[in-house]
């Protein structure tokens, strides 16, 4: 028998979250971002030692932090680089839904040039999170001009230049 050096059911990039309370963060990603629990394993003291969530066709794997191992969330190191992007079929509510379950808002929900509605949050946990819905495919060449007319709207002239 071969073993396959990929799993079948594992896409090539799998995020794997460090979260202070990980049972709560499975409870708000099912909740919210309509996650479905794979499989879950308890470790001593109520932790969750390993977890995996499928959403779509991706897999999130997350475990409780346990800074002893240097595994320590983004609240415990002050905040996390990493934005974690999510395709869903209603940015809107599911948006409005993370920030009634507690999740903080970095930037409104909007459309975007490049045809997708989105908007960025931390949900409860410290991880940062673009959520969108793709609603207009826009040909190349109008993206390019969208794309130059959005960058000179972020960097304005100086007045009389």
């Amino acid at each position: 028998m071969t073993v396959q050096p990929i799993p079948e059911g594992y896409p090539r990039v799998t995020p794997y979250l460090c979260v202070d309370g990980a049972a709560a963060a499975i409870d708000f990603y099912v909740s919210v971002l309509g996650a479905e629990e794979r499989m879950k394993m308890p470790a001593p003291g109520g932790k969750i030692g390993h977890a995996e969530l499928a959403l779509g066709n991706a897999v999130i794997m997350l475990a409780d932090e346990y800074p002893d191992m240097g595994f320590r969330s983004p609240k415990a190191v002050g905040g996390t680089p990493i934005t974690l992007h999510v395709y869903m079929e209603d940015v809107d509510t599911v948006f409005a839904k993370a920030l009634a379950r507690g999740a903080k808002e970095l930037s409104p929900v909007k459309d975007e040039f490049y045809g997708d509605r989105t908007g960025q949050l931390e949900d409860p946990f410290g991880h940062r999170w673009s959520i969108a819905s793709h609603i207009e495919d826009v040909p190349a060449e109008e993206m390019e001009k969208r794309a130059k007319e959005a960058m000179q709207s972020m960097n304005p002239k100086p007045n009389g230049a």
